[in-house]
């Protein structure tokens, strides 16, 4: 084994502490709204000193500012216009609907009617609007420096004059539209009152004078148009009256549809009558005669309808059946050779030869009056075709002539039309309706609308405030140094062994600031150090010797006064020895005032010096210090090498406690070898000073280099700003204790010490 690893025999190790590395939560923020309150009430100054130089400053601007007052006139825009005639078409206005309403709003807001309203005031002779006097302000010093390059002198005439003040005027007005009604309100804003009421009125009367003339133009112009236009219809309709009269002349007609058309339409409607008759005639004829043919081939035409309605048919018939029926009589009465008989039946022969000779004639009846049907639809027809061909010889001349009588109507009409239109014209000329007329004009206001002084004060306050607490709380978010005992033991996961008070400038720097706890034994500080060595004792009962190493994260941060002032408490119990580790800038000497250039660690390692030549006593305790002696040039070497572990190994069989004072852990590595030779590191942290990010990084490094960590001490805390500010806690001020900076301190009762120490809090030390 070798011996700079002797001295771990006599000691337990832990595992190495890494879990704390990744925890999740100390991902989060865990301010809750007392936090907040807390956080508001810890730079409750600065923002009410934020918020009051925002209110002065927006107070000063609220009353150097220049009053604005607003005059207002009111329009009512006119949708039904009245006019004596109608001459919709002329103006093509869009009637009383919603787009005809907003078509005048936006009229009012033109540039035309802005540019009118400009000239006719002849604004640009106002010293406020005037584009021809020299720029004052931050132009006239941007132009003055250089930074704004100046125009070349130009030739102002009033239309490049109403152009100049054209933006100032529009930026200085509002058109706005009373909803649910046809009221426009016309605003205008100027630091001049009168001159703001006479531009409100000027533009709502530019806008109707401008309506007015914009209608006179046009129905002048829709006059001379349709002036123009009557000459030219008048000598179409000319041509085309002598067109038609030609025509008729040429054809010889004199009133074609009156006389010809009529004569030819009530002919072809007779004949068609005519011939529908016949050929309802000739179907039923014909119908029957098909009958009576069929029958005829079939020899019985007797029982045939149309034969037997003939009443000489009947009557034949019925002489027929009597006969018969007297031949059966006799026949049963007499024998055929009996006059009777024979009689008889003559009567019925003559009576059957009567019946057939009737029926013979009914069908020759029947014939002939089917031909004839017949023969009559063939004429009715040709009569019609005749008929029509007549018509239609009529109507070609009748269509040509509606030709030339259609164009001379049509330019009749469209002659009339324009005479009328004319005469209208001429008459709405003289007759002009306003499109729209003011209802309220507008008063010299008394009051200016802005600034509003007290609105904007109370704005910039409001305001102020909040962006105080916005940056108040910002600040505390950013702010990732440890300020509570709960950040050390939340961020950093390792027990908290003190919380030493803040120490006053003077006390601070003092050459006897390592002798505090005798020189104060009753402070504040000194019972924090009191807690610091019971926790230290605790958290190693079973081992004879403990070699402690106190170290921080960067310089400043108090480790060496808390190692010194560790030290002198242990020496009051215990033989105790303090090692001055940091030869890069030792200061252990300075603490005692002991000489810095007396014989130390550096010769006591190389064996130059004697043993006894390093050791120096502190007077009135039990603590020997070896300082940093002559710092060598590369001082990682010599506390990395053997002889260092040997020595420490030696000291540790003659004194009870030994004290290693090393440089901050993020700086060089010393700190690293040391605490791989000690039995336990005690890691300082200054509040509101030290980020826990890097205080956990060089907690980090120690844990890999096999440290075992004590506990973390808490320096330089403000007793009150913890307890007022973070919810910290103590009843130290309250018994008596003295102060070194403050008089009440955090919850230290029971929260000193390792994990190791509360376990064994019942064995005596």
């Amino acid at each position: 084994m070798s011996e700079n690893n002797a001295i771990e025999l006599a000691q337990p190790r832990r595992p190495v502490q890494t879990s704390f590395l990744h925890d999740p939560e100390d991902q989060e923020s865990r301010l809750d709204f007392l936090e907040y309150w807390r956080t508001l009430l810890k730079h409750k100054w600065a923002i009410l000193a934020f918020a009051s130089v925002v209110t002065l400053l927006a107070g000063v601007i609220a009353f150097v500012s220049t009053p604005i007052y607003e005059a207002k006139t009111t329009l009512l825009i006119e949708t039904n216009k009245q006019k004596v005639v109608s001459i919709e078409d002329v103006y093509g206005g869009l009637g009383s609907s919603r787009e005809y309403f907003q078509s005048q709003v936006e009229i009012i807001k033109s540039r035309e009617v802005a540019l009118k309203t400009i000239n006719k005031l002849k604004l640009y002779d106002n010293p406020a609007y005037d584009p021809r006097a020299p720029k004052k302000g931050l132009a006239a010093f941007i132009e003055k420096i250089g930074f704004a390059t100046q125009e070349a002198p130009r030739e102002w005439d009033e239309l490049s004059l109403s152009e100049a003040v054209l933006p100032a005027f529009a930026g200085s007005l509002t058109i706005e539209p009373v909803r649910l009604s046809q009221l426009v309100i016309v605003t205008f804003r100027s630091p001049d009152p009168v001159l703001a009421a006479r531009l409100s009125d000027a533009l709502a009367k530019t806008y109707i004078e401008n309506d007015l003339d914009a209608r006179y133009q046009m129905t002048r112009t829709a006059a001379d148009w349709l002036q123009d236009q009557l000459s030219g219809l008048k000598e179409k309709l000319n041509q085309s009256e002598q067109v038609l009269q030609s025509y008729r002349e040429k054809q010889g007609i004199v009133s074609l549809k009156e006389a010809a058309q009529n004569g030819s339409g009530q002919q072809v409607e007779l004949i068609q009558s005519r011939l529908i008759e016949a050929r309802t005639r000739r179907a039923e004829i014909e119908s029957t005669y098909k009958t009576v043919k069929d029958a005829a081939s079939g020899g019985d035409l007797a029982s045939q309808p149309a034969v037997l309605v003939n009443a000489q048919v009947a009557d034949a018939k019925r002489q027929a059946t009597e006969s018969s029926r007297k031949l059966a009589d006799v026949s049963q009465r007499y024998g055929k050779e009996h006059p009777r008989y024979l009689q008889a039946e003559s009567d019925a022969k003559a009576a059957s030869e009567n019946l057939q000779r009737q029926i013979e004639l009914v069908v020759g009846g029947i014939n002939n009056e089917y031909e004839r049907a017949r023969s009559t639809e063939k004429m009715l027809e040709n009569q019609l075709a005749s008929a029509r061909g007549t018509v239609v010889n009529i109507n070609r001349k009748e269509f040509e002539l509606g030709v030339y009588e259609r164009e001379v109507a049509s330019n009749r009409e469209m002659y009339d039309m324009f005479i009328k239109r004319a005469k209208e014209t001429n008459v709405s000329v003289d007759l002009q309706s306003t499109v729209a007329r003011v209802v309220d004009t507008a008063m010299v206001p008394s009051q200016p609308v802005k600034p509003k002084k007290l609105l904007i004060i109370v704005v910039a306050l409001f305001m102020g405030l909040l962006l105080g607490v916005m940056l108040a709380l910002l600040m505390e978010l950013l702010d990732n140094t440890l300020k509570t005992t709960e950040d050390v033991e939340a961020r950093l996961k390792q027990p908290l062994l003190t919380v030493l008070p803040m120490l006053a400038k003077k006390e601070a720097g003092d050459i006897t600031s390592g002798r505090l706890i005798i020189d104060m034994p009753n402070s504040l500080y000194a019972e924090a150090i009191r807690t610091a060595r019971t926790g230290v004792l605790l958290s190693s009962v079973d081992l004879a010797t403990r070699t402690l190493l106190v170290t921080s994260s960067v310089p400043g941060e108090g480790k060496t006064t808390f190692s010194s002032n560790l030290a002198t408490a242990h020496a009051l119990t215990k033989n105790t020895l303090l090692i001055d580790a940091d030869m890069r800038r030792p200061s252990v000497a300075k603490r005692f005032g002991l000489d810095p250039h007396a014989p130390g660690l550096s010769e006591l390692v190389a064996g130059t010096v004697a043993k006894a030549e390093c050791l120096q006593k502190i007077d009135g305790t039990n603590l020997t210090v070896i300082t940093s002696g002559l710092i060598p040039p590369n001082p990682l070497e010599l506390l990395h090498s053997e002889r260092f572990a040997q020595t420490l190994q030696d000291l540790g069989k003659i004194f009870d406690i030994i004290i290693v004072d090393s440089p901050p852990v993020e700086l060089v590595s010393d700190a690293q070898v040391l605490a791989s030779l000690v039995s336990g590191v005690i890691f300082v942290t200054k509040a509101q000073s030290t980020p826990y990010p890097m205080a956990r990084k060089a907690l980090r490094r120690l844990l890999r280099s096999d440290a075992h960590i004590v506990g973390v001490v808490l320096n330089s805390l403000d007793f009150n700003k913890a307890e007022k500010y973070y919810g910290e806690y103590s009843g130290y001020g309250k018994h008596g204790y003295g102060t070194y900076g403050s008089t009440y301190g955090g919850t230290y009762g029971g929260t000193y010490g390792s994990a190791a120490a509360q376990s064994k809090a019942n064995k005596p030390a």
